[in-house]
């Protein structure tokens, strides 16, 4: 069975967002063991400078990330790619080498350069901007669906 770890910054606040994360991964529990991690959203003001954020944020990803993981990080210039060539990807042989893959979703700001210089692969959900709840729950839905279309399975016509 394959390990997933969602390293994601900020937590689901709305009932709705936490619902449709509980059914996704229920729906995963047949195909891997999903960890999610909330990490802290650190607080900022226009004053503030995103870098520092960001590093702060950087420093509690990394100390969270598993070891021997293939990372994954959800980056606006990351490769954007269809179901079913992220269905491919996921079965890919240099992400099988590992017995964990990890998806990291930022904060409001991003990711700081020292997380996506680790990255094994920037992927982007889409040129549109979403939330950070909305993302989470997306890329658990794909995942969901790339499971689905790797066995065959009805969902994804």
């Amino acid at each position: 069975m394959n390990h997933i770890t969602i390293i994601s910054i900020g937590k689901l606040k709305e009932s709705y967002w936490k619902d449709a994360e509980q059914e996704y991964l229920k729906r995963l529990s047949a195909f891997a063991k999903v960890e999610i991690k909330e990490l802290k959203e650190e607080s900022f003001s226009e004053k503030d400078k995103p870098e520092i954020i960001k590093q702060k944020e950087a420093n509690n990803i990394k100390k969270a990330l598993p070891k021997e993981s293939f990372l994954v990080v959800l980056d606006k210039e990351g490769k954007q790619w269809s179901s079913e060539q992220f269905s491919h990807q996921m079965n890919h042989s240099s992400i099988q080498l590992f017995n964990h893959l990890t998806f990291i979703i930022g904060g409001p700001l991003g990711l700081h350069d020292s997380i996506l210089s680790m990255a094994n692969l920037k992927f982007s959900l889409s040129n549109l901007t979403f939330t950070h709840q909305m993302a989470r729950v997306i890329l658990e839905e794909q995942i969901y669906r790339a499971y689905m279309i790797t066995h065959n399975r009805a969902y994804h016509y």
